[in-house]
Order: structure tokens, then sequence, then C-alpha cells
């Protein structure tokens, strides 16, 4: 059986009645084809049996190794016959290999033995150890010592002697000031002489003392620095080395297109802001797939990829459940791979704000409240320009400032509320960085809650392979708390108040889906959850002092969930 054949899995169930899609899946937004949800399904059942290696996704109860979940990726690929079939990929090491039977090969293979990764890995990890050698060296740590000891004994002395020597100074100063009265003459000048000759050898002394010890602690120093030096050359030897390693990699790095043209991970990566791929760039199942597939004239027809294991702590990852591709890593290679496919349209370029009206809750003269729907932006986007700020500033082409005086994600709808000018723009601006202004959002969770009433504190941070999801991250994100009660227990969903402290960007939404948080995502959440009709999240209440008038002025508007 060639390489090929061996890694093209046939249907176990019969998929001849079901419809191939017409375009191929875009990878970044999508539903799942049925085709790939047969390929995922029987790619779960063979990880819930096989034998073939052991990996502990954190899914069984005591298991060695640390728990490390996967995506893993299907493609559903036509092959020369005709024939459906797919192709199975995980993202990065399974079982600390990266090549297994059932899966297709990686692009580059940075574990082959016979590769030069290997080899030249090799040469950099002995640099690192000739480095640890020298550091942990007798002769090293001695001249470390001596030199510090050295420098904290002359120190020590040298505060001592220049106490000394101020002591002696102002008991000089005393003798000069009774001796005036009670000498005179020649015996005055002499005694003045010898005050005065005490003092030149104290600096003298104080000098010679000095020089004497910078001498001794020069040469010590010097001695350490032949050292130092070696090891500074061994660390910039390593460091040259790493950096060629890492280049010849991104350049021995190729991705094919739907053509067969080859581009490097280097090249592919060359226009983006930091010009260089991220860590990782390339170990994705998609790319894995679609690069077997052009090798061996697989046509590519649908894709799928799913989290396998438990979930991580950082980002929002459910078991079984489907994903898209990230962001970060993988847009970059997958836009050269598919150059030639003609795949799904890209939902980000469509305008979900077409059609839709924003309904006015609350106006005067100073400032309106509006009810902005589901899928509307708040201002405007990198390639879409309708939002609740253009309309309104078509609207009120007289009004001064931002308009906008805080935002709602573009899939929550609910309150927004606005200002009129610039002064009242930035009076209630202050109201919500002091936390005066008092929100309420209402919400639909999957599954059933079984506490009532709680408070949710974890901090996030974006997520920067794959903006705009965000992460929990103890050590750069920043403080994001939400308190919550429970409103109603319904058929398999619960619905909730939410009353955020702070305003962290998708922070509700990371709150509720997170396992450290409620481990329930918002029903319709295409982000951290599963995709639906619409994200049900609602800014239901708003209560604020009016800037002009000082009332408290409170607005609601029902959800509709």
């Amino acid at each position: 059986m060639s390489a090929a054949n061996s890694k093209f899995i046939s249907f176990h169930s019969d998929v001849s009645q079901i419809s191939r899609p017409e375009k191929f899946t875009f990878p970044f937004y999508y539903e799942p084809h049925e085709l790939a949800k047969r390929a995922m399904k029987q790619l779960q059942g063979y990880l819930e049996n096989q034998n073939d290696w052991k990996h502990n996704f954190g899914l069984e109860g005591e298991q060695e190794g640390l728990v490390i979940g996967k995506m893993f990726g299907v493609l559903v690929v036509e092959n020369e016959l005709r024939e459906l079939g797919f192709l199975a990929a995980f993202s990065g090491k399974l079982a600390d290999s990266n090549s297994h039977t059932y899966f297709v090969p990686p692009v580059f293979d940075l574990l082959d033995s016979q590769g030069f990764f290997i080899k030249e890995e090799i040469q950099i990890n002995n640099i690192t150890l000739e480095i640890a050698k020298l550091e942990k060296s007798e002769d090293f740590l001695k001249a470390k010592s001596e030199l510090e000891t050295m420098k904290v004994e002359f120190e020590s002395e040298l505060r001592k002697i220049k106490h000394e020597i101020k002591a002696g100074k102002e008991n000089r100063k005393q003798i000069r000031e009774k001796v005036t009265w009670e000498l005179k003459g020649e015996e005055l000048e002499i005694l003045l002489e010898d005050l005065r000759k005490q003092s030149i050898r104290e600096q003298y002394f104080l000098k010679d003392f000095t020089d004497s010890n910078k001498t001794k602690i020069r040469s010590s120093g010097e001695k350490l620095a032949t050292f130092e030096q070696e090891l500074e050359n061994l660390k910039e030897k390593r460091k040259n080395m790493s950096n060629a390693l890492q280049k010849d990699i991104f350049d021995s790095y190729y991705f094919l297109n739907f053509r067969k043209e080859p581009r490097s991970l280097q090249s592919i990566f060359q226009d983006t802001i930091d010009h260089k791929p991220p860590a990782g760039a390339g170990e994705c199942a998609a790319p894995k797939l679609l690069q077997f597939a052009f090798e061996h004239n697989f046509k590519p027809v649908c894709l799928g990829e799913f989290w396998w294991g438990a979930s991580p702590k950082s980002e929002v990852r459910v078991h079984r459940q489907t994903y898209p591709a990230c962001r970060g890593k993988c847009e970059p290679i997958l836009r050269h791979m598919l150059e030639g496919i003609e795949t799904d349209e890209n939902p980000m370029l469509q305008n979900p704000a077409e059609n839709k009206e924003l309904e006015i809750i609350f106006e005067d003269d100073h400032l309106l409240v509006v009810n902005k729907p589901a899928e509307f932006l708040s201002v405007p986007g990198k390639t879409i320009s309708d939002s609740v700020y253009t309309r309104m500033k078509e609207k009120y082409p007289d009004a001064t400032g931002p308009l906008i005086v805080h935002r709602l994600d573009m899939s929550t709808s609910g309150l927004l509320l606005l200002a009129k000018d610039k002064h009242v723009h930035k009076m209630l601006q202050k109201q919500f960085v002091k936390r005066k202004v008092q929100k309420r959002y209402v919400a639909l969770l999957e599954g059933i809650i079984q506490k009532d009433s709680g408070i949710v504190d974890l901090p996030l941070r974006v997520d920067l392979n794959d903006r705009p999801r965000q992460l929990v991250c103890y050590e750069h994100g920043k403080r994001a708390v939400t308190k919550w009660e429970v409103i109603e227990r319904r058929e398999n969903c619960t619905l909730v108040y939410f009353y955020p402290v702070t305003g962290r960007t998708h922070q509700l939404r990371v709150h509720a889906a997170h396992i450290l948080g409620l481990n329930s995502p918002i029903l319709g959440d295409d982000l951290y959850g599963n995709k639906g009709e619409r994200l049900h999240l609602h800014a239901q209440f708003l209560q604020f002092k009016h800037p002009v008038t000082k009332e408290l002025v409170t607005v609601k508007a029902d959800a509709g969930f």
C-alpha cells in the first residue's frame, strides 16, 4: 500500500446519499458539513478505542504524564477514482511524536533523526551544557566569590577608616579652638603644624588604602572577566546558531497550494506585523491535512476540527466540540494554501447590520440611549463601516465629540449610551471609569447552573495567536470580575443576570464558558460555545446620573428570550 493510500481513511457508514458541498469550507468561521461531521465522529471513535499509542488527555482518572488536550482535524477528500474518504491530523505533537500510522505526517518533521534540525539541536544543546558546566565550575565560583568578598570587605573597611578620619578631624577642630586661647607664639605654631601633619597623614593613608584595594579588586575582576567573557562567547555562539537554525527551518518549511505552488514559512509571514512566524506555525491540523492532500493528488471537499481532552486552564476548549482554525498561526498559511480553491464566503466581510434598525429608548438634548440589535457593530470595523456610530453620526450631523460613550460586542444586543457633545461625553465616561454606572445583562446559558448566585474573578488577555478570542491569564491578564445570579431554570438552559464589575473584552462570554467560571457557555456563542441563530446576551438595564440635569436616569429594554 502506498503512503498516500495508507492515510486515506474510508467512511464506515454509507455517505453516498450525502450531497457534497459546492464550495470548500471557509476555515475560520464555519458550521461543519455533514461529511465532516461523519469523519470527525469516526475519528473520535478511533481515539476512544485505539491502542497504538498512549497520551494523557486528562479524560481518565489516574494517568501518567502531563495533561495535554489536542486539536484534531479531518479533511474529507476525493481520490483519483472519485471515491470519498478522509485524512486525519493532530496539532503539534501527540504522545511525544510527530508521526503516527493513522494520521498524516507533519509538513516538516522536527523530530526526524536524520534531519538537520536534530543534528543542529544536538550541537546547540552541547553548548548549553558547556555554559552550565562553566557556570558551576569551581574556579569560576571561586573567582566570583573572592571578588564579592573583596568588595564587601573593602567597603566595610573604607567606611570604618572614613569614620575614624572624620572623628580625628572633629577632634583636631576642638583642640584648635581650645589651644588658641591657651597657647601663644611658637608653642601654638608647633601644635598647629602637628595637627596639620596628622590630617595629611590620614588623607595619604586613605588614598593608599583605596588605591591598593582597587588594584586588588581590578586584578580579581579581570580574572573573573576571563570566565565571564568565555560565557558570553558561548551564549552568543548559541544565540547565533539558534537564529540560523530557526531561519533554516523557516526556509525549508514549504507549503503547497492547490496548484502545487510552494511557498516558504518565512515568505508567508513576511508581510505580517511581526514579519516572522509565531512559535508552532505550520504544526496545526489544517495545514498538515491540506499539504498531504496536495502532495498526493487528493481533492479537498470539506474540513472539520475539534478539541479532544480536558479543558485547559487558559482558553475555553470543550471536549469533542468543533472549533475554527486559529488566525494568528494558520490564517497566513491557509490563505496561501487555499489559493485556487473556491471557499464559502467570509462572513466577516458581510454586513450583519444590513436592514436592521436602531430603536431609540431614551433621548433629550444632551444624550440618547439606543437598543442595539445583535450582530451590529458599535463602531466601524476594519472591513465594515456600518455601525451605531455611523448611523447616529448621520442622524445627528451637528453632534460633537465621539458620540459613543461605551461599547457592546457586535454579537451582544442591548442598551448603548451616546452623548451629543464633547462635555456630556466626558462627564458620562467619567462615571463609567469610576464605576458609577449601574449595568445589568441578561443571558441564557447552556445547561443547568446549580448555584443561585456568585462571583467570577478570572483575569483576561487577548489570545495573540487567535484574535479576538480571550484567554484566562494570571501572569499578563487584567483583572475581570463578574457578579451573577440565576433568574430562571429552563429545560437544559439557565437564565441569569450578569453584573460586570469590570468591563473587559468578551468578559461575560468567557466567564460563562470557562471551566473555572460557570462552565456553561452563553447560548449561540460562536467563539466560546456553540454557534446558533444569535448570541443570547443582552444589555438589559442601565442607570446613570444625567451630567446636565443631575437626575438619576434609569433605562430598560427586554431581551426577548
